[in-house]
């Protein structure tokens, strides 16, 4: 009998599917493997919804408080309802008074398009000199301001002032929501949102400048990146482990970058800037990495071959940009940093000058103390090391075992180092911060966020718990602990700020103040109603800032900083301060076809409280005037300071200038055309 032959087998090889197809069918087996999730229970859901509504409610009351704060805090301080509409623009000081004065203007304009088209062919503003204001100024938000303002019908309800200020305090308002919404996002619990607010407020003196200078521009822009930083921090919270999801953010950046080049006339220094090629050097560096086994000696090997490679792409990319894309070196940047680290020295007058400005300074220790008083700064500290150690250690547990950020992470894991979210932000603070502690100006964007940082991890069990766990902390139940810190902490740090510092807000709120400046106002009075409509105005920047608004006169310099041409006018406008003869004086006013000098005696008589930074000392030093030897100043020159000397009224001075105007602050004069000399 015949052996039953079995079924034959074939062996061959299997094909490998195309990566769609692959795509495809791991997409239909996570469908098929993914559990049909239990229906949530109604109280649950009730809970759930009862937080969020408060904590949303909490967060816009909160937002409009404060600009409700903010608004009245202003009108008590300058008293501004009962103010002339001079007097109110007045308190408008230095680059605060050019941005309003084009709001103005544009309110002025027949059309939206002509203004527009004045102010990107400006020649009304500075002598001889025709600038685009939007893009040196960036007007889009006067542009917005004013385009609302009569699109809206405002213009028969409400003053444009009181619309304008009243924009930036909403912004104000959006500023601290998205605060509280971050800290919210990070921590789980809106009680954070509400430590933040408290933090923020009580620290204004370090967190904001609105209270004095409410057209600056960073009142503007950093509602805007507030929002932003908590979208993309609730963005890496819901994508814990999709690194190719939060590889989207390099994508957005580059657009939002491109927009921001288009928007702003082509500004090459967009595309020069490092981060861009660090950003287009890790896509690049992404889609060379190889599939190697994790955690293997080769994938170890790997991983270092590929920061080498983001660190030579980065460089490779940024020098392949400057040479194929027309950029101004930032010199003038280079310079300032090598005198303010003591690298090098100058008698530049308009360098000097510009590391005596307050705001260019490294923090004082007023800050930290102010900082330390409210509790923020030491909270900070103990938050920001926490999570930068725990961080550090996710990172190196990475690199040798190879696993990837765990799915979920529990409070038991006390791994608050493990999400997305909080390594950016620890890059983030430590960037924001060592810019800060070099220029103390950066503080009113690292302050705000320190408020947020500190209120999260006082206000978070992972935190806590994260600490538990180095301690080993035995005695008592860790996660039971973690849990009645993150309510117990913040929650007598609030009553403490609302005992100490409430009564001092509430007493700064009902005290009425008064903006009061006469001599500026009868100044701004005289040229409006004596000085010819053509004529050209010369002074300190700051001073002609003002005159551009409350007057609309043309001036021969403006408080800005941005253009090398500026710079200059203002080192040569200042010259009226230095120890030069009168017929030099001359020369530099007629060469900007100036008609008026006006002279203010507090620079002339300064008495400056930082040795070495009055306007007059670092003339004298860059004319050399002035040398300093074993910390004396010795001075010598022929002739007086002109300031001083042209009020004497005696030849050569007489010769040259006539004055038409004075006050206790302000000494006006005519720069005559014909030149007669007396004896």
């Amino acid at each position: 009998m015949a052996e039953e032959e079995g079924p034959t087998i074939e062996l061959r090889q299997r094909k490998k599917p195309k990566s769609s197809e692959n795509k495809e069918s791991a997409k239909e087996e996570k469908i098929n493997n993914t559990a049909i999730p239990e229906r949530v229970p109604k109280h649950i859901l009730f809970q759930r919804f009862a937080k969020i509504f408060i904590g949303c409610l909490a967060a816009v009351t909160s937002g409009m408080m404060y600009a409700l704060y903010l608004s009245a805090y202003h009108e008590r301080k300058f008293w501004f309802s009962n103010r002339q509409e001079l007097e109110r623009e007045i308190t408008f000081q230095g680059d605060s008074a050019i941005y309003y004065s084009y709001y103005k203007d544009m309110l002025k304009a027949p059309s939206f398009e002509r203004g527009v088209y004045e102010l990107t062919h400006n020649n009304k503003t500075v002598s001889l000199k025709t600038i685009n204001a939007v893009q040196q100024m960036s007007l889009y938000p006067e542009l917005i301001a004013s385009v609302l303002y009569q699109a809206t019908g405002s213009n028969e309800i409400i003053e444009p002032v009181y619309f304008y200020i009243g924009i930036v305090f909403g912004l104000q308002g959006i500023y601290v929501t998205a605060l509280f919404v971050t800290s919210w996002l990070m921590s789980g619990t809106w009680l954070a949102g509400m430590l933040t607010v408290a933090w923020f407020i009580i620290n204004r003196v370090d967190t904001t400048r609105i209270e004095y200078s409410i057209p600056l521009r960073e009142n503007w822009a950093l509602p805007y990146f507030a929002c932003q930083v908590a979208a993309l921090t609730g963005y890496l919270k819901s994508n814990l482990n999709s690194y190719g999801e939060v590889h989207e953010v390099y994508k957005i950046y580059i657009f939002s970058l491109f927009l921001g080049y288009l928007l702003q006339f082509e500004n090459s220094a967009l595309l020069v800037s490092p981060l861009l090629s660090f950003v287009i050097a890790l896509m690049l560096a992404k889609c060379l990495q190889l599939n190697v086994k994790k955690g293997t000696f080769v994938a170890k090997i790997m991983k270092v071959i590929n920061f080498y490679l983001v660190c030579t792409l980065t460089v490779t990319l940024n020098i392949v940009m400057k040479m194929f894309v027309p950029h101004k070196e930032n010199g003038h940047m280079l310079k300032f940093l090598e005198v303010k680290f003591g690298l090098n020295m100058t008698k530049n007058f308009t360098m000097n000058w510009l590391l005596c400005q307050e705001s260019l300074q490294a923090p004082s220790q007023e800050f930290f103390l102010r900082l330390t008083q409210s509790s923020l700064l030491p909270f900070y500290i103990l938050v920001l090391i926490t999570c930068f150690f725990s961080v550090i250690q996710v990172i190196f547990r990475r690199i040798n075992s190879g696993k990837s950020l765990k799915e979920t992470i529990t409070l038991e894991d006390g791994q608050i180092g493990e999400r997305p979210e909080i390594i950016y932000h620890v890059i983030h603070t430590i960037l924001l911060g060592s810019l800060a502690m070099i220029i103390e100006g950066l503080k009113y964007l690292w302050t705000p966020y320190v408020c947020m940082l500190a209120a999260f991890g006082v206000c978070s069990p992972e935190l806590w718990m994260t600490l538990f766990k180095w301690l080993r902390l035995r005695t008592v139940h860790p996660v039971l602990l973690a849990l009645i810190l993150s309510m117990a902490v913040p929650t007598i740090i609030g009553l403490s700020l609302w005992k100490e510092f409430f009564p001092r807000l509430m007493t700064e709120l009902m005290e009425l103040q008064e903006f009061y400046d006469p001599d500026t106002v009868e100044l701004m009075t005289w040229i409006k109603r004596q000085a010819p409509v053509a004529a050209v105005f010369a002074g300190s920047p700051q001073l002609m800032g003002v005159i551009k608004l409350c007057t609309g006169w043309m001036v021969t310099s403006l408080p800005l900083y941005n253009d090398d041409d500026l710079l200059k006018r203002n080192e040569n406008i200042y010259q009226i301060y230095s120890k030069r003869p009168a017929e030099d004086i001359y020369k530099i006013l007629t060469s900007y076809k100036a008609n008026y000098l006006i002279v203010e005696d507090a620079i002339c008589n300064e008495v400056g409280t930082m040795r070495g930074c009055r306007v007059k000392d670092l003339l004298d030093i860059a004319n050399g005037h002035a040398v300093c030897e074993e910390g004396d100043k010795i001075t010598y020159s022929k002739h007086g300071r002109f300031c001083r000397e042209v009020k004497i009224n005696y030849s050569p001075y007489v010769n040259y200038f006539t004055r038409v105007y004075w006050n206790r602050s302000y000494f006006v004069y005519k720069i005559n055309t014909v030149i007669s000399f007396q004896s």
